[in-house]
């Protein structure tokens, strides 16, 4: 791991430019194989050329650059580009809508955009301002990039000659947005030293080396990709490989097979899909399997084929952002898969919480990270476990997961408010977690008590916010959406008296409005199908659906997709 003077991207960015010089920092995989290799020389160059043109452009210091684009080696250039202008990256989910793109930018007061040709169709329909320049991260020729502005293409220099400001570490370095959703979003401000100090605390679970190869499969505008998969590579002089397409198991599954990689950050969908289509059916048919003495023969066998099929040298398997099922848990830790499991936010840049490898407890996310406290707060706000709390408060005790570190966020941009919301009046932020600690102070997720759904790569999904347009309907009474048990969106809805009386035109009814509903939404956000539930939904006194109620075993399912 680079020596860093400040904890600042800038500084990170060119320390290792200069220390890892020709070794590779980048490549593209897709049909051809490998294509594109880009060393650590070159993206320092690029970095400062980035840099200057946003300079060029007319972006100062502090001013927000949205990063809308799909995982790329420019999107990192582009990244610590922005960072070294003194500038604030506004890292954009491929996924969301146009409204969504037209909500963040306004509210982000956005001056440029890094965009591909995949994404300017999604800009174009926001109805952005067209003075706003969109440079092609896709369209880099040499030292030039074709940039659009009020309605012209043109190729502009680059040059990496020039003095950029003085970044510090207490400074604004990125916004990330929980959504799009007008009156829902919120920008997550995160400083340099949040993003790079998590980064740098990940050596209390993992070492990495220059030898390593990263395989990137989840978005880079997700923190957990950015911070622990981007800014870790870099930090150590790892290669990390990007695919031109999107990684379905078609593709990855060739693609690790000639990458070999040996370091991976998944969502526990990916491994659970693999298991139960691959492992599980073959697993359960060995004859070695049927007794219990070889059972665990099987099962390590089962293992070393799981590893083949990721390439044969992962050492690092990292699982987060929702809880890994208890049997597929329980089958990688039997088969000594090299999985490792980590728990945190958005707003903790993100990790909290994890394991190594061959270290995991099972359902435990592990310890608190390096520099990072938690503990424990009951309904009352007494603290009772971790941190602070009585030496000989009793284990296993469950409670909110409060943390404090250098990872956790500024505030919520230009939202006083819910900054506020977000911390104890001793400086605590509040997960809106629940979790408990075992004798060795590792941490157990019980639950999430905000109702967010991971999506499957690993994209948060509100679903108050899909339920929200579901309720506008003039036949939905009441809603509430769930993951289904393959990871799909399911909504269940309580019919309006209106919809009751054309109860024999339900069908086409339930189809139109999962069409309509679905295209306000993000592909990633998208129902399913719906079901409806006969009585209303059980509430609390303040009006609340009881969630933990649902679903039921008697709803009716009335349209599939």
């Amino acid at each position: 791991m680079i020596y860093l003077e400040k904890r600042t991207l800038p500084e990170l960015a060119l320390r290792a430019a200069a220390e890892f010089g020709q070794k590779q920092a980048f490549d593209f995989y897709g049909d051809q194989g490998l294509y594109n290799p880009i060393s650590y020389g070159e993206f320092g160059r690029r970095t400062r050329q980035f840099a200057r043109l946003l300079q060029d452009m007319g972006v100062q210091p502090g001013g927000r650059v949205m990063l809308f684009s799909e995982n790329r080696p420019g999107w990192v250039i582009a990244y610590f580009g922005i960072a070294l202008a003194g500038a604030v990256s506004v890292p954009v989910l491929t996924d969301f809508i146009p409204e969504h793109i037209k909500t963040i930018s306004e509210h982000a007061e956005v001056s440029l955009i890094f965009a591909t040709e995949r994404t300017l169709h999604k800009i174009s329909e926001a109805g952005i301002d067209s003075a706003i320049p969109v440079v092609r991260l896709d369209k880099i020729t040499g030292d030039t990039i074709t940039v659009l502005q009020n309605g012209s293409e043109q190729v502009q220099s680059l040059s990496e000659a020039g003095e950029f400001p003085s970044v510090k570490e207490e400074d604004l370095a990125s916004i990330l947005y929980t959504s799009g959703t007008t009156g829902s979003s919120k920008g997550v401000m995160l400083s340099h030293r949040n993003i790079v100090f998590d980064a740098q605390a990940t050596r209390s679970i993992i070492k990495v080396f220059p030898r390593d190869r990263f395989l990137s499969i989840i978005p880079l505008a997700h923190t957990y990709e950015c911070t622990i998969g981007m800014v870790v590579a870099l930090l150590n002089g790892a290669c990390t490989t990007y695919m031109d397409k999107p990684p379905s198991p078609a593709i990855l599954v060739p693609a690790m097979q000639t990458l070999r990689p040996t370091f991976m950050l998944t969502v526990p969908l990916i491994i659970e899909k693999i298991y139960r289509s691959r492992i599980k059916p073959t697993l359960e048919a060995h004859i070695l399997y049927k007794f219990p003495l070889t059972r665990r023969l099987a099962i390590r066998s089962a293992g070393r084929k799981l590893l083949a099929t990721f390439g044969g040298a992962i050492r690092f398997f990292g699982i987060g952002g929702a809880a890994l099922a208890p049997d597929v848990e329980t089958f990688l830790k039997k088969a000594k898969f090299p999985y490792a499991i980590g728990y945190g936010l958005t707003e903790t840049a993100p990790l909290l919480a994890g394991s190594a490898p061959f270290k995991t407890a099972l359902r435990s996310t592990g310890p608190a990270l390096a520099g990072v406290s938690l503990r424990l707060a009951d309904q009352d706000g007494k603290i009772i476990a971790g941190t602070g709390a009585e030496k000989y408060s009793s284990k296993n005790r469950e409670g909110e997961i409060q943390a404090k570190g250098l990872n956790v966020m500024m505030g919520y941009y230009k939202d006083e408010e819910r900054t506020k919301e977000a911390f104890t009046p001793d400086g605590w932020f509040r997960t809106g977690d629940l979790g408990s600690f075992d004798r060795k102070r590792r941490l157990s997720i019980k639950g999430r008590s905000k109702a967010m759904i991971l999506g499957p790569s690993g994209e948060n999904i509100y679903p108050e916010e899909i339920e929200g347009i579901l309720n506008a309907s003039e036949f939905v009474e009441d809603s509430l959406v769930y993951p289904g048990d393959k990871g799909e969106l399911v909504a269940l809805i309580v019919l309006s008296e209106k919809a009751q009386t054309m109860i024999a035109a339900l069908g086409d009814m339930i189809s139109d409005l999962k069409n309509t509903v679905n295209k306000r939404l993000a592909a990633f956000s998208r129902i399913n199908r719906i079901e409806v539930q006969d009585e209303p939904f059980e509430k609390t006194a303040t009006k609340k659906i009881k969630r933990f109620l649902y679903p039921k075993k008697d709803g009716k399912d009335t349209e599939k997709s």
